[in-house]
């Protein structure tokens, strides 16, 4: 069975901000069991040189979010990034991804595909096809920002797991 450029991308990334939804409540509801404050996360890092936890939501929710944009666009041009934030603003970016990435048809982003899409960071310019942007850049980066959100509310100590960060699985009917 052949699958589309919508199941590659919307689906997954559905997935998993969903999963980043989910623990970012449970770290709420720790703090509230504890009398900490879940503002104390927001520029929590894992290692001095690594960007803060604010940084990672922002990114995993452009990389979702304005990943498949870039599909329907030709472009991959997300937001300017805001910056550290209280981190109800930062639940609230993630539910807004959720919408967004909800309002996706699969028609518009499966039209798409074989498209060239080139990014330019830096001096370099990189030259994807559709598939090849999500699948080799798009949804990589969008991993490695939630498990480093992850990552870094498990090391402080918020009670989340493995089945907290799969989400729901699309299992088979």
């Amino acid at each position: 069975m052949a699958i589309s450029l919508y199941d590659l991308s919307v689906p997954t990334f559905q997935q998993t901000v969903s999963a980043v939804a989910g623990f970012l409540d449970r770290a709420v509801r720790h703090c509230e069991e504890n009398g900490a404050d879940p503002d104390q996360f927001v520029d929590a890092r894992l290692f001095p040189d690594m960007a803060p936890f604010h940084f990672q939501i922002e990114a995993l929710t452009h990389h979702a979010v304005w990943g498949v944009e870039a599909l329907i666009r030709g472009v991959f041009d997300p937001p300017p990034l805001v910056g550290t934030m209280p981190f109800a603003e930062l639940q609230a970016m993630v539910r807004r991804a959720e919408i967004e990435l909800a309002a996706f048809m699969p028609d518009e982003v499966n039209r798409c595909a074989g498209r060239e899409l080139d990014l330019d960071i830096g001096p370099r310019r990189l030259a994807f096809t559709a598939e090849t942007f999500i699948l080799s850049f798009s949804l990589p980066n969008f991993h490695f920002h939630a498990v480093t959100a992850y990552d870094i509310l498990r090391t402080r100590g918020v009670p989340i797991g493995k089945r907290d960060y799969e989400g729901r699985l699309r299992t088979r009917a």
